[in-house]
Formats: structure tokens, C-alpha cells, sequence
């Protein structure tokens, strides 16, 4: 098999969760141009809706369902659902997640729990849920989509940086624990990314000068700009195929430099 050809997913199945816009359709894009089948859900039929709109749009054929990844219930259904009508999960992209900028001593325990809910449990319920099958299928790839924060942690993000460190740890036994399998589970860790989320903190100021927040991620990233979703979609492709058959347990941090770089001097 030539190099190119093993980052081939033809034929392959991959279910991205949360993936109706954003990084997740941004990975979707990028594995259907690879070749492979796309299968996502969110959380709102609304939600699904609108990613399918835009799934078709961009010429690629994508199956959509309604699914609350905290619901351990409703994802067996799911994956059931999706081995009966589209067929075994061969790639699993943990992506769903929530963000709640609250400092630590204003946040409420169930804030903090939803969010664990979501950035932690969850990646843990769909992952359980597929990787029976993948055992019997002789392989598999689960890609969870981890963050700076699984390192370095920030003012109001306590409970995303410890969902998120939770989830490199997760990744890492998943690693441990079904690699004998033939089951890879990396991460990428995404550095500021460029979304509508963030848009507001990239606006440009009256007086023409960019958002403090803007220079402050422009001056810490030595790639000197934010990320685009695209970025991610290549090392999303490598780590769903053949290509990364003997990386396991690794999260690939796609930052621009920001984790290896100390800043600039004022």
C-alpha cells in the first residue's frame, strides 16, 4: 500500500458528534472528502436540520440524528440505529461540548457538572457504546476532540479545563485499555479557532485598533493569527486512517505554537 493511499477512508463509517457546524462539520468535511460515509448528531432536530442543509449544499451525502450524547440510553439507541441503517461505526469523533466562562467562585455545582456532563461523560458514554463492535470488526478509531485547556488552565474556565484534562486522561486509558484490539484513541487539542462563537473577540474596535483579547492571542500564537476549523480537518484525516495505525494515546495539539511558546517580551 503507497503512503497516500493510507490515508484513504473509503468505505469507512464516521460519526461525529455535535457536528452541525462548526469544528465538528469542519472534520465531517474534511473524512467525506477523504471518502468517507458521514453520520452526525446534535442535540435539536433544528439543529440536525441545519447541518444536513449545509452537508447538502456541500455535495455530501450525510445521515443526521437527534441524540443527547449525556443520555447513556439514548446513545445505545443510537449506534443501534445507525449499525442497522448505515452500518458499524468505524471512526467516532467525540466533539460535542459546551463552554461556561464563569469564575470559580461564582459557579454553581450544577454548572460545573453540566459541563463535565457534557466535555467528559459524554465522550465516555459514546465511546463505551461503539467500541464493542469495533472489537468484533477487528478495528477502530475514536478521535476525541480535547483543548489547550487539557493543559494550561484560564480565568472562569474551571470546569472546561478539567472536563477537557479529564479527557486526555480518558483518551489515554482508552489507549491502554483496547489497543490490543486494534483500537487507536488519540485527540487534537484545537487552539483558538476562528468560529462565530468567537467572532465577537475578533471584531474590529471603533477606533480601528483589534479586540484586547484579539492582540492578546495574535501576540501568544507564534503562527501570529487564530486557527480556521479547516486547520483541523488534515489531522483529523490522520488520525482516523491507516496512516496512524501505531499512534494511540496521543493528543496532537493544533494551536499554531501557542503551548510550545513562552510569549513575547513586553
Amino acid at each position: 500500500m503507497g503512503i497516500l493511499e493510507k490515508f484513504d477512508l473509503t468505505g469507512k463509517i464516521a460519526l461525529i458528534t455535535g457536528a452541525s457546524y462548526g469544528i465538528g462539520y469542519a472534520i465531517a468535511k474534511g473524512m467525506h472528502e477523504a471518502g468517507a460515509k458521514i453520520v452526525f448528531c446534535d442535540i435539536k432536530q433544528e439543529f440536525v436540520d441545519r447541518g444536513l442543509a449545509s452537508y447538502e449544499q456541500d455535495g455530501i451525502d450525510a445521515k443526521g440524528y437527534v441524540c443527547d450524547v449525556t443520555n447513556e440510553q439514548m446513545v445505545q439507541e443510537l449506534v443501534k440505529k445507525i449499525e442497522a441503517e448505515v452500518g458499524v461505526i468505524d471512526i467516532l469523533v467525540n466533539n460535542a461540548g459546551i463552554i461556561k466562562r464563569i469564575p470559580m467562585c461564582d459557579m454553581t455545582a450544577e454548572e460545573f457538572r453540566q459541563v463535565v456532563d457534557v466535555d467528559l461523560n459524554a465522550p465516555f458514554i459514546v465511546s463505551k457504546a461503539v467500541i464493542p463492535s469495533m472489537i468484533k470488526k477487528g478495528h477502530g478509531k475514536i478521535i476525541n476532540i480535547c483543548s489547550m485547556m487539557s493543559e494550561l488552565g484560564r480565568e472562569t474556565v474551571s470546569a472546561y479545563a478539567a472536563a477537557k484534562g479529564g479527557l486526555k486522561m480518558l483518551t489515554r486509558n482508552i489507549c491502554s485499555e483496547y489497543g490490543e484490539y486494534n483500537i487507536q484513541c488519540n485527540g487534537i487539542g484545537p487552539g483558538y479557532i476562528a468560529t462565530p462563537q468567537t467572532a465577537p473577540l475578533r471584531e474590529i474596535q471603533p477606533d480601528g485598533s483589534r479586540h484586547p483579547f484579539d492582540q492578546f492571542i495574535i501576540s501568544k500564537t507564534p503562527a501570529a493569527r487564530w486557527g480556521e476549523a479547516s486547520d483541523l480537518a488534515g489531522p483529523a484525516v490522520f488520525l482516523a486512517s491507516e496512516a496512524s495505525d501505531f499512534v494511540n494515546g496521543h493528543i496532537l495539539y493544533v494551536d499554531g505554537g501557542i503551548l510550545a511558546y513562552i510569549g513575547k517580551q513586553p
